[in-house]
């Protein structure tokens, strides 16, 4: 756990029919990162499927714009079910083809319908504006918006005469001309501009225009009734599509995902296809892939191509590119539940590099430990608790979340043991009495309020010696965090081969026999001893090796000049890193303080909460409902706001007196190739 999983790097060559194969298991077993491409040629096929998902994606959202219960909001890139996720086959493809067309069609008969509904509703606002006017019909053609043509069609010709204008015209029959049918009365209407389009195309029908009588004013009641039915008409047609748009929308929801994840899955493949070396008939690429993982990798592709697949692997060593310096071995970590969660705190500040020593497990620890001593509380922490069980359970509401479950329930944990500790319940000091004083009785034989006394001198008998004893417990805390960080530094140094700072610099050998000895003199003073003579000497040897470290290195490896810099440099930097190794080993240690510190002021701070809301709870009803009110709010405050300056100050106290010691350089974060669910 301590150390990165040991790494090989692989060359694979596979034929081209079987490469799609080869990459959909990649991408679903997710153990293989590509190194750099070789070649970045185009792969035309990459341009048809972005066509298609976007097809795909207009058909979904057309059938989005329907109500919530039935519609379609998103589509996920994949599906949650990453097992599922598989390459377009000939029935995906047909089946593609077949909803983009049903769907697209339904598309195309609602915008037309749309369009006409909207021409319609125009024409009859103008008809209406002019149907009460005492003005000949005949003045109408002066309008300056609309032309009206009436007149005589045969039956047959009025759909031809509809298609030939489509959307510049509406043609509204009046009825039949005679009793024989033979022949419609049409009121054909369009604006001013379309007026060359519609007498051209009633000239190609036959159209015979009707003589309106000289007195006759005002427009046809025929033609606004014939209008509005048509209206009328369209609506219910537009009703009718919603219906099947919400129809489509339930059917089609769980085809369309699945084809779009499909869809995805072939455009990520065809992409990284492209930048494959490749020659007519096979394709070569390469990758890191854990050394635990290789033997399951290799069989699983021999068995997927049936042998028809040739890999090579490396140690880091062989790779030319890890030789040279160009590249560095990509770090992957195994780790359990638990410590897994704290990954992010460290990935945050850089990877490890590789074949040096993972800190994660001692972040995961001591990140639990001094939270739940700053924060002890046993109502808090179970609230805490309570959160990160539901942020693990609900991702799919709050998937860039879900990373803080593990550490949410871990510190709230650690809260609720340091509550019990303190006998702290939602600030309420009495409320864990009699259950501390049961346990205390079966364990000391002697009852007892509470087992830890963070503020002592609010107790009867109370002394500040228990609290001198807390704050010493945060140092001793701080003692072996800067202790670990020192060791790593030297164990990682000596990987690298970079000898000199493991042993000769403030954070190598010399600099933690210093801080070790310095601690020892002190723990010997406070015990009743005091500073003898040796203990100057065990001190100014190491002092001395660090200032004269890089000229000792520089004699031990024959480099000259042995002082690169001049004398004058030499000296200056010599003393300014000794100052720096003294203050900073003061300062690193004296940091954990803070832990106590903070541990007081929510004790404190509880302690206000609980004093006023106990003594309100006194002053009947009202005082009770007032101290219930400023129960809830203190501790709501305590919890969100003191709760993240806990938080903050815990990740600063990891980073500045525990990284800093061996985090000179970081490496690279192994990430594999992978098909993910889009979570958003």
């Amino acid at each position: 756990m301590l150390l990165p999983r040991k790494m090989k790097f692989i060359e694979l060559t596979v034929f081209k029919n079987d490469v799609d194969a080869v990459l959909e298991y990649l991408g679903k077993s997710a153990v293989l990162q590509f190194s750099e491409s070789q070649s970045t040629s185009d792969n035309a096929a990459v341009i048809e499927i972005r066509n298609t998902i976007e097809r795909i994606n207009d058909a979904a959202q057309f059938l989005s714009d329907v109500n919530d219960r039935a519609g379609i909001t998103e589509i996920d890139f994949y599906n949650e079910d990453e097992e599922n996720i598989s390459l377009p086959g000939k029935e995906e493809k047909a089946l593609t083809d077949t909803l983009c067309n049903t769907i697209e069609s339904l598309k195309e008969l609602e915008h037309k319908t749309v369009q006409e509904k909207q021409r319609l509703r125009e024409t009859i606002i103008e008809a209406r504006a002019f149907s009460k006017m005492n003005v000949p019909f005949s003045d109408f053609e002066h309008l300056s918006y609309l032309t009206l043509r009436l007149g005589r069609i045969e039956t047959k010709d009025i759909q031809v005469l509809r298609e030939n204008l489509g959307e510049r015209a509406v043609i509204i029959p009046l009825g039949a001309s005679d009793v024989s049918g033979e022949g419609n009365r049409i009121l054909a209407a369009s604006s001013k501009k379309g007026r060359f389009a519609l007498d051209t195309q009633l000239k190609k029908v036959s159209f015979e225009p009707i003589t309106i009588p000289e007195n006759y004013r005002g427009v046809p009641a025929d033609m606004l009734k014939s209008l509005n039915g048509q209206y009328n008409n369209l609506e219910k047609e537009l009703e009718k599509i919603k219906a099947d748009k919400e129809k489509m929308a339930k059917d089609y929801k769980g085809e369309l995902e699945k084809l779009i994840s499909s869809w995805y899955t072939a455009l990520i493949i065809e992409g990284i296809k492209s930048k494959f070396t490749s020659t007519e008939t096979l394709y070569h690429f390469s990758g890191w892939t854990p050394l635990d993982t290789e033997k399951k990798l290799v069989k699983d592709l021999s068995a997927l191509t049936k042998g028809r697949i040739a890999v090579h692997s490396f140690t880091p060593d062989e790779v030319p590119s890890i030789q040279s310096g160009k590249e560095k071995v990509p770090v992957s970590m195994k780790h359990n539940r638990f410590v897994k969660g704290f990954e992010s705190v460290v990935f945050s500040y850089g990877a490890p590099l590789y074949g040096t020593i993972d800190p994660t497990a001692i972040v995961a620890f001591f990140f639990t430990l001094m939270f739940g001593i700053m924060f002890g509380d046993v109502g808090q922490g179970f609230v805490l608790f309570l959160t990160g069980i539901l942020i693990g359970k609900i991702p799919r509401f709050l998937p860039k979340f879900k990373k803080f479950s593990t550490p949410l329930i871990s510190v709230g944990c650690a809260s609720m043991i340091m509550g019990l500790l303190a006998g702290s319940f939602f600030a309420n000091e009495k409320a864990l009495v009699i259950p501390t004083r049961a346990v205390t009785s079966f364990f000391f034989n002697q009852p007892m309020d509470r087992i830890l006394h963070i503020l002592p001198m609010a107790e009867e008998g109370g002394s500040i010696t228990k609290l001198l004893y807390f704050f010493a417990f945060t140092i001793v805390i701080g003692i072996i965090i800067n202790s670990l960080g020192l060791i790593i530094n030297i164990y990682n140094r000596c990987v690298l081969k970079k000898y000199q700072a493991a042993f000769l610099s403030k954070t190598g050998l010399a600099g933690l026999v210093i801080f070790w000895y310095a601690i020892f003199i002190a723990v010997r003073i406070l015990l009743g001893g005091k500073f003898e003579s040796y203990d100057f000497a065990a001190l100014l040897i190491p002092i001395l090796i660090i200032f004269f470290g890089p000229l000792i290195w520089r004699i031990i490896t024959g480099q000259k000049p042995v002082l690169e810099e001049g004398i004058f440099t030499f000296i200056m930097e010599g003393f300014v890193e000794v100052i720096e190794t003294i203050s900073s080993y003061l300062s690193n240690t004296i940091s954990f303080l803070r832990v106590g510190a903070f541990a007081l002021a929510h004790a404190v701070f509880s302690f206000i909460i609980f004093y006023f809301t106990d003594e309100l709870a006194r002053s009947g009803i009202a005082g009770t409902l007032s101290a219930i009110l400023i129960s809830i709010i203190g501790n709501t405050i305590i919890i969100a706001l003191e709760g993240l300056i806990v938080a903050i100050q815990v990740v600063r106290l990891q980073y500045y007196e525990f990284f800093n010691k061996f985090f000179i350089e970081t490496g690279v974060e192994f990430a594999p190739f992978r098909f993910k669910s889009k979570n958003t």
